[in-house]
């Protein structure tokens, strides 16, 4: 059970999109750049008030923990995924799959570990492109040996872009379209 004092903080985002001279939809009274941005670590969507004196550009990772923060100035909240804009659901595929490949092995191990969540429902069925037939063949060939890169799973199982699919379901998972998350914490 997770408790309240060991709130876990993302430490870096990837920006979606960026308003020089914008208001904050989330606090009245808040402006200057406002950054629309997406957390490494738990895959929050966010809003951040940028340093006016910064330039900012799409895809470009910030730091945003308590310490090492130059280019922000605040993390002003969470964001849902209805209230994002049009360039940032744009922006939300590439970057994803910056992040899965940035956390391959995080990812990888996901093949090498996942488990059924139901008599009937494995979880890596719940990945886009996976079905039934793909499904045994990673359980058996992850019994030889576990995978140890995206470029594995694809050579040893014949799926393509394995990293794509991931992100495939990340943003299921991020705009609210999954009914089970595997990745994404809120």
């Amino acid at each position: 059970m997770p408790q309240m004092h060991n709130k876990k903080y993302e430490e870096f985002a990837y920006v979606l999109d960026y308003r020089p001279n914008s208001r904050s939809s989330l606090i009245k009274g808040r402006d200057g750049t406002i950054i629309q941005a997406i957390g490494l670590d738990r895959l929050t969507l966010l809003e951040l008030l940028g340093n006016d004196d910064e330039k900012f550009s799409i895809t470009e990772k910030l730091s945003i923990g308590k310490d090492g923060r130059s280019k922000i100035l605040s993390v002003l909240g969470k964001l849902s995924y209805d209230t994002l804009t049009t360039e940032s659901r744009t922006s939300i595929p590439d970057i994803l799959e910056l992040i899965v490949a940035d956390n391959e092995s995080h990812y990888v191990n996901y093949f090498n570990n996942s488990h059924a969540v139901t008599p009937r429902l494995h979880s890596l069925e719940m990945i886009p492109g996976i079905g039934k037939t793909f499904l045994s063949q990673i359980l058996k060939e992850r019994e030889n040996r576990p995978f140890t890169s995206f470029s594995d799973i694809s050579d040893r199982i014949k799926l393509k872009e394995p990293a794509q699919l991931i992100a495939k379901r990340l943003i299921e998972e991020i705009s609210g379209d999954a009914k089970l998350n595997l990745f994404v914490r809120n």
